[in-house]
């Protein structure tokens, strides 16, 4: 039996919105997205702001509600290491209690020594 066209058309698209609903769960963080959530952060970690801003905790808050899958979490520990990496002067000391100063249980370590293929 052949479909109509409309339905040919309908077919098509409820298929594309679950391939995409099933790429969307596996697709990953970028940095960039890690980056410009956390910029706020930058002057608590390196010394120049004593105390954490509202908007640094806004920005982890909005990361971990983005990091939800494994591959999310995965990404979001890569993109830290690195992103702390490139940073000159940043105390890994603050940076790992900056979650929990904002009232956010991260599931893993914030270290450069983590190693992300582990986080789940």
């Amino acid at each position: 039996m052949a479909l109509s066209g409309k339905a040919t058309v309908a077919a098509a698209v409820m298929a594309a919105a679950v391939l995409m609903l099933f790429a969307g769960e596996a697709s990953a963080l970028t940095c960039g997205q890690v980056d410009s959530t956390l910029a706020p952060c930058v002057a608590y970690a390196t010394g120049r702001e004593k105390m954490l801003s509202q908007r640094c905790c806004g920005g982890v808050r909005s990361l971990n509600a983005l990091a939800r899958s494994t591959p999310d979490r995965k990404a979001a520990c890569e993109c830290l290491k690195s992103l702390a990496r490139g940073i000159k002067s940043i105390d890994m000391g603050k940076v790992s209690g900056v979650p929990g100063k904002c009232g956010v249980s991260v599931p893993f370590p914030i270290a450069l020594s983590t190693d992300c293929a582990k986080v789940h």
